[in-house]
């Protein structure tokens, strides 16, 4: 899992592909890599995403899709600030899990 801003001017780069706005740091939302986005059909519904480092779990509204024909890997969870703050984790890239909510 990655951490990336979804608001005007952050990295995420524009508008989310699922409801066509920005969202603040503060709301716990995802997006996706191509192949888990299934064009589009995990719009707007709730994952669940388990940090390996310390136990801690929270659930998170897909908005967007992490292009994997645009430099995004293809296992890839690329999340806002809140859901690293509300895993405990620091910025960087962690190993999670994640499944539908």
């Amino acid at each position: 899992m990655t951490v990336n801003g979804f608001g005007r001017s952050e990295s995420g780069g524009g508008l989310s592909a699922c409801d066509g706005r920005f969202h603040q740091d503060h709301e716990m939302v995802v997006a996706l890599s191509t192949m888990w986005f299934d064009r589009g059909r995990r719009c707007h519904r709730r994952i669940r995403i388990a940090s390996l480092h310390g136990g801690r779990a929270v659930v998170a509204k897909v908005v967007d899709e992490c292009d994997s024909r645009c430099g995004c890997r293809d296992n890839v969870v690329d999340s806002s600030p809140a859901v690293w703050r509300a895993l405990g984790l620091d910025v960087g890239v962690v190993h999670v899990t994640w499944s539908d909510a």
